[in-house]
């Protein structure tokens, strides 16, 4: 097969991938507390081949590499998380809330299908009230999972609330008609490695099942603002903050990534006829 061809199918699934993750920053340019992901390409495997009889034909001042280099296409390298903050939306609603400072989530808890529970983190701060009896309610998410406290417990609330408070350091109080208040700490980390975070869905984050293969612990990735380090919160009420998304950036990369899909399966194309010339001579 030409390698052409080769250098171009690599490459053109990897633009597919791509594409893929751009649309799904598009499809979620209007979800509370979305981070975007963004994608870095790294060459496959290059082969070098000498087109020179000895290195004293080299040229001085040389900038280019002095051998023929030929690669094999490009693959996904990375795709970042990028954690930049998103504009705040003025909603008045007292259950609203949105970070200001980058890198800050909310903790979530998510049953799983097997009955099994895990942690996820979250930036959308619209929380609902849940009843768990006649007379008791928990603090969830739009999707109804729970919203945990700083020790990883759910958000219960006995009794009928008048009013709801949270101030900037993430202290949610819970004021009665009876004049009496409960008050928690919402559950929030910094996470300081946003690289190995994962979609889960429901725009939930969570930590890979695979943390020993990759060589990082938890507490690498991500710090639980407890004790003196809850004074690093920064949380606004009656707000939420929008996605990271800009639209406009993101139409041109997608423009960008179909015009270098349009140009590979081109160069498919045209390593075929030219496959078909050679064939074809007698």
């Amino acid at each position: 097969m030409n390698r052409t061809m080769i250098t171009a199918t690599n490459t053109l699934s990897q633009l597919q991938k791509q594409m893929d993750m751009i649309g799904h920053n598009l499809a979620n340019v209007d979800t509370a507390g979305y981070k975007r992901r963004e994608a870095s390409f790294t060459d496959l495997l290059v082969q070098q081949y000498r087109n020179q009889p000895n290195n004293a034909l080299e040229p001085q001042n040389r900038m280019t590499p002095f051998h023929i280099r030929q690669g094999n296409g490009a693959r996904l390298g990375q795709v970042q998380l990028v954690l930049s903050q998103g504009s705040l939306k003025t909603t008045d609603r007292s259950l609203d809330t949105a970070f200001t400072t980058e890198g800050q989530f909310y903790r979530v808890m998510v049953q799983n299908e097997d009955g099994s529970s895990a942690m996820r983190l979250t930036r959308n701060g619209a929380f609902y009230l849940t009843p768990l009896s006649e007379n008791e309610t928990m603090l969830v998410n739009s999707d109804g999972h729970a919203i945990l406290d700083e020790n990883n417990q759910p958000i219960t609330i006995s009794g009928n609330v008048k009013n709801f408070k949270i101030d900037e350091t993430g202290r949610f109080t819970a004021e009665m008609y009876n004049g009496a208040s409960q008050e928690f700490n919402l559950g929030v980390v910094l996470v300081e490695k946003p690289q190995f975070l994962e979609q889960k869905g429901g725009n939930l984050l969570g930590l890979p099942d695979n943390l020993d293969e990759l060589g990082v612990q938890e507490a690498d990735i991500l710090t639980s603002l407890t004790g003196q380090l809850r004074n690093q919160v920064s949380i606004q009420q009656g707000v939420l903050e929008q996605s990271n998304v800009d639209m406009s950036k993101e139409m041109t990369d997608l423009i960008n990534v179909q015009r270098s899909y349009q140009f590979h399966a081109k160069s498919i194309t045209l390593a075929d006829q030219m496959l078909g010339l050679v064939n074809g001579i007698r």
